[in-house]
């Protein structure tokens, strides 16, 4: 077996792939949290009745934050006060849906076992030198992985130990990085050995390596001072700068992420990749200094204005060190931002304020293409949404159409002024838009069930119906989704049960444009055949007999493997190229309609104009454009189309 790394470890036998073997995971969007308490734990206790104020902070930061890792969870804790032969670093891990619940469960349980005397347990002096997790620096992740490797050893945080207080590092991230091969060639070409082939773990090591010279360096530094011993140990500590490690390392860093970390003697930092790929918010007082990925949850946790929320600038970084002084620098210089898109359409919590404008104006974007799906006939059009994502979009979309037809009531009452008689005003005054909740989610399909038939009969009845919410064979059925990605849902569940209703028309819309490129950034999106809107392109290009297309794309893809990746270039566009947004859209509904589906099926995507509209300051499209903005991503869409047409052997049937 001869190892090459491209996307992992990729193993070959007489020049056939025989397995993948994958670097940690892509994976949905992570969510991080940290707190750096100002202050004694003593003062927590007397103003707010706990010393446990930032632990307790910390889960609700999590909780809050549970849409984005439901998979598995951890938190980290420094302990300042501690004495040598004293623990100082503590770390708590579960896996499941129940992660979040789980860890807090299991740290409390260590906080009752180290106090005998449970009135110590009010004593933020005795916790401050004697209880696990009672400490100033809090850290926790969230983990939403669904493909590749798992278990306990890929939560976050992960942690590196030594015992300099100083070179003890601990790291959790919402990130994905599409150049670990790279990175992993430069550490092991340094005489490093990393325990696992992960883009974390790969990390830790190149950071700890820094780390380590960053602090030997201080070291000799002070000694030639005449230092030595404690008083050595401490002016390391408090020379340290976090921030010339973050200079070595994160350059090399190809990828969206937004990385958390602390060390064992007090430094605190967060970093944002330079292209604000991912997001990262913060918030400091005088108590406090908090960063949450997303900017409501700092809100609610502490009850802060939305003003008083500032925005991690991409390529920056926010360094806390041992004695609570925080400052933000550029530790790389900002790219073209290119904030994640999908962010604001589907991942991020709808209660942000910006967020849920936007997501109101992705649903007003689509008045115009659904009136034309409807030919304009409102007064037997039922609106309905599918839980639960899709529902600020839903709202959007109702004053969208409560707009148009107050527009229309106006110009007929202008134009009629003369003639109109009290029932033209009555009917006309009596135009409603018909909003009903027809699609309820209503059961959530076990692990336990067993594949084939049996499951895929329960999972068409994820989703259920309300009978009588439309007239049968007179009104059609709108309905609103966030995005249409994969189309399995559609196909085994909501087109088969909405038809139930017998709507004349059924018109699925999607508040997001055709995901089209699969996502290196830190989602679970990472393979061509898992996008409805690809599968409908190449179903396309050989029903016009225009294989020699695939075949010219595959080619091409290949030849420029050899090339640099700064120097590479997206041909899986021209897949999509011949057709226009309208002719993939009605070849998706042919091929997401189940067989014995009754009603006309009709699907509308938002416009990729729309969604710029609607999310201005947020124009990371990479999924629905093709334009990664960074080298890696152009070059893993060429690999992940190579190995598309390699597996389906596409070309061969021409």
């Amino acid at each position: 077996l001869v190892r090459s790394r491209g996307l992992g470890d990729v193993y070959k036998r007489q020049g056939k792939y025989i397995g993948y073997n994958f670097m940690e995971p892509l994976k949905h969007e992570c969510g991080v949290a940290m707190i750096r308490l100002l202050k004694p734990l003593s003062y927590y206790q007397e103003k707010y009745g706990t010393w446990m104020y930032g632990l307790n902070k910390l889960y609700l930061l999590m909780e809050k934050q549970h849409n984005r890792g439901q998979e598995g969870a951890g938190l980290a804790c420094v302990k300042m006060q501690s004495q040598p032969g004293e623990e100082y670093m503590f770390r708590e891990r579960a896996l499941g849906t129940g992660a979040i619940t789980e860890i807090f469960e299991a740290v409390h349980r260590g906080i009752a076992a180290s106090t005998p005397d449970k009135d110590q347990l009010s004593d933020a002096d005795y916790a401050q030198r004697y209880t696990p997790f009672a400490g100033e620096l809090y850290m926790g992740h969230l983990r939403y992985s669904t493909t590749g490797k798992s278990g306990l050893s890929y939560v976050h945080p992960v942690l590196r130990r030594d015992n300099w207080r100083v070179k003890n590092l601990c790291l959790c991230g919402n990130f994905n990085l599409t150049n670990v091969d790279e990175i992993f060639d430069e550490i092991t070409g340094q005489g490093q050995h990393p325990r696992q082939y992960a883009d974390t773990y790969i990390m830790l090591e190149q950071m700890g390596h820094r780390l380590d010279r960053e602090a030997d360096k201080m070291h000799d530094l002070l000694k030639a001072e005449g230092l030595q011993g404690t008083e050595l140990t401490r002016a390391i500590e408090d020379r340290i700068d976090v921030a010339n490690v973050l200079r070595r390392t994160s350059p090399a860093w190809d990828g969206g992420y937004v990385i958390c970390g602390v060390t064992g003697s007090g430094e605190m930092f967060s970093i944002r990749d330079p292209w604000g790929l991912r997001p990262a918010f913060w918030h400091a007082d005088d108590e406090v200094v908090v960063v949450a990925s997303e900017r409501p949850v700092i809100q609610t946790a502490f009850n802060l204005p939305v003003d008083s929320i500032r925005e991690l600038q991409p390529g920056e970084a926010l360094l806390i060190d041992k004695h609570g002084k925080y400052r933000t620098e550029t530790i790389n210089s900002p790219r073209e931002k290119k904030a994640c898109s999908f962010e604001r359409i589907y991942f991020s919590r709808g209660s942000d304020k910006d967020i849920y404008q936007e997501r109101k104006q992705l649903g007003k974007n689509l008045v115009r293409p659904l009136l034309k799906a409807v030919d304009n006939d409102i007064e037997h059009t039922v609106f309905s949404f599918i839980p639960n994502t899709a529902e600020v979009a839903f709202f959007g979309m109702m004053e969208g159409f409560e707009e148009y037809l107050n527009r229309l009531k106006t110009d007929y009452i202008l134009s009629h002024q003369n003639n109109v008689t009290r029932e033209d005003l009555e009917r006309i005054l009596s135009m409603r838009v018909r909003p009903e909740k027809v699609v309820i989610k209503d059961i959530k399909l076990r692990t336990f069930i067993a594949e084939g038939n049996t499951r895929n009969d329960l999972a068409a009845h994820v989703y259920d119906i309300t009978y009588g919410s439309l007239t049968p064979y007179v009104d059609n059925l709108v309905a609103i989704d966030d995005s249409i990605v994969r189309g399995t849902t559609l196909k085994q569940s909501i087109i088969g049960i909405l038809d139930r209703l017998h709507p004349k028309k059924i018109v699925i819309v999607s508040s997001s444009p055709q995901v089209r490129y699969p996502d290196y950034y830190g989602i679970d999106m990472a393979r061509m055949d898992e996008f409805i809107a690809f599968k409908a392109a190449i179903a396309l290009l050989q029903e016009r007999r225009m294989d020699d297309l695939i075949l010219d794309v595959y080619r091409r893809s290949v030849a420029q493997r050899s090339l640099p990746k700064e120097e590479m270039t997206n041909y899986v566009k021209e897949i999509y190229a011949p057709f226009t947004d309208e002719e993939i859209s009605a070849k998706i509904a042919r091929l997401l309609t189940p067989a014995d589906t009754q009603a006309e099926v009709q699907i509308v995507y938002q416009t990729q104009e729309g969604l710029r509209a609607a999310c201005p300051n947020h124009t990371g499209d990479w999924y629905f454009s093709g334009d990664y903005p960074t080298p890696g991503g152009t070059k893993l869409v060429n690999e992940a189309f190579i190995k598309y047409i390699e597996k389906e052997r596409l070309p061969l049937k021409n």
